[in-house]
């Protein structure tokens, strides 16, 4: 491919000068950029691209995009011979231009997206182990890790720029995948980092208070995720997946069926999609399934009521891709629980103690209210142990502390990933929550201290919840960045205090 191949695939405002040589690449940090890439130069909320033209050329850049019309009149003047293109967009530029240079492959790969604040990752991950056990192949893209045609790799964004995106989807796409099923965050799609996929099912799993740090107002919030639906600036999916119970996803159903989407809905007790009945088990789950595609009992081995609703939606988009209903039903019980997410740390202890990832307010009191159905039929007690994210949303700290409050017998109020924030102004702002929900409580800024003092609390039949991390395998402190896993910390308090030993 060719300087002047590539750009014909661009939407652009301006051009100039041409290149015989070979694209080796397509770049948006300029310290990846090698000899023979292009450089897409664009605007980011935390800083502008369009700084590092000269390093990039410098690192032998064969050619510059822009959205700046200075950084393109000022290469045009004074690096006479650069191919240069000025565009209106520069992350749907990054996009056209990526998806050109790595073959096109969202034209092979059929794109499911799941948004919402809560239950993006479980519901990912079911989706693409339903697409599994169909023997479909498939590159997953979220939160937790990302998969590549079985192929296991970091995740570095829950939603990565679309260069990146597009590098996995045609890495996938040369070893045998047709699906893609993607995390789609807020910020993804209020910085265009989505463009250039057409997702053919979107999933919406619900809109809880968060990120307002970026969004400001829920307003806002809700405007980054109907984006996803609403065909104004990606294109509209051919089936839209909504939670019947969320009170937005009346306007989203609105939306996305004048853009053109078929609407399916999934519920307990309600929604095209839902379990008529279900009933919990120590197990999981056996539900009742009543869908337009026909009807049947199933077993989940998931816990809680909002595994039931995870499942229901990554069913319900699994079978909008085509995998027939009857071999759903079949496929459910293979289903496991995913890292992170209610995730058992057993070392022979009389208690249980789960960790997950709950860091809302709304997912606290559905982590709680889970484990209080665990513990209601001997009277056990629930232990929280939880904290609130540094340079985050101040404003759901109180709201956090007195979900968890109202939800357990006792909380250690600790530290989750402060950054530049110093933890004890944060505990401050979490307590008053704490208070207004009466829970005896502690507080504990050291966190493998306050898992400690927690599990030292812990009694038989108790249930001890770590939340906040999940499957996060890091501290994030000012200045520096620690080792610490939850469920490692947990293993070893628990060996010390005589159960089972580290393992």
């Amino acid at each position: 491919m060719k300087w002047n191949d590539l750009i014909a695939e661009v939407t652009s405002v301006g051009a100039a000068g041409d290149s015989a040589q070979p694209v080796m690449g397509v770049e948006y940090d300029s310290r990846r950029v090698r000899p023979g890439a292009v450089f897409v130069a664009m605007k980011g909320g935390s800083t502008d691209g369009n700084r590092y033209i000269d390093k990039a050329l410098a690192a032998g850049a064969l050619g510059i995009i822009t959205d700046s019309s200075q950084a393109f009149d000022h290469l045009v003047v004074y690096k006479a011979g650069v191919p240069v293109l000025e565009v209106e967009h520069g992350r749907r530029a990054l996009a056209q231009a990526a998806a050109a240079f790595f073959g096109h492959p969202e034209r092979i790969l059929a794109a499911t997206g799941i948004t919402g604040t809560n239950g993006k990752t479980t519901t990912a991950f079911l989706t693409e182990a339903l697409l599994n056990a169909a023997a479909r192949t498939t590159v997953l893209v979220g939160t937790i890790e990302y998969h590549v045609a079985g192929e296991v790799r970091p995740s570095l964004h829950t939603t990565p720029e679309s260069r990146d995106l597009f590098e996995l989807m045609a890495e996938g796409a040369g070893r045998g995948a047709t699906e893609l099923v993607t995390e789609v965050s807020s910020h993804a799609l209020d910085q265009g980092r989505a463009a250039g996929v057409n997702f053919d099912v979107a999933v919406f799993t619900n809109l809880t208070r968060d990120h307002l740090d970026y969004h400001e107002t829920m307003e806002k919030y809700f405007a980054a995720k109907r984006l996803l639906f609403d065909g104004k600036v990606y294109p509209a999916p051919r089936v839209a997946v909504l939670n019947a119970h969320d009170p937005y996803s009346a306007e989203l159903a609105d939306a996305a069926r004048k853009a053109g989407a078929e609407i399916r809905t999934f519920g307990i007790g309600q929604g095209d999609w839902r379990a008529a009945g279900y009933s919990l088990t120590p197990g999981g789950a056996e539900l009742d399934l009543e869908t337009p595609a026909g009807s049947a009992r199933v077993t989940s081995h998931l816990a809680g009521e909002v595994n039931i609703l995870n499942l229901l939606a990554a069913f319900t988009a699994a079978h909008a891709r085509g995998v027939p209903f009857a071999d759903l039903v079949d496929y459910v019980p293979q289903l496991r629980p995913v890292p992170g997410r209610f995730q058992p740390v057993d070392a022979g202890q009389p208690f249980a103690v789960i960790v997950d990832y709950a860091h809302t307010d709304d997912a606290l009191r559905n982590l709680t209210t889970l484990a209080r159905q665990m513990t209601a039929p001997s009277g056990g007690r629930v232990i929280t142990v939880f904290g609130c994210g540094g340079d985050r949303d101040r404003t759901k700290r109180p709201k956090m502390g007195q979900a968890a409050g109202e939800g357990s017998d006792m909380v250690v109020a600790t530290s989750d990933n402060p950054r530049s924030e110093e933890p004890l102004v944060i505990l401050a702002e979490i307590e008053p929550g704490l208070k207004s929900s009466g829970v005896r409580y502690t507080i504990e800024p050291d966190r493998a201290a306050a898992i400690r003092l927690a599990l030292a609390e812990a009694g038989p039949h108790d249930v001890v919840l770590i939340a906040g991390k999940g499957h996060e395998t890091e501290q994030i402190l000012a200045g520096r960045t620690i080792p610490f896993d939850d469920a490692e910390i947990a293993l070893s308090s628990l060996a010390q205090l005589g159960y089972g030993g580290e393992r």
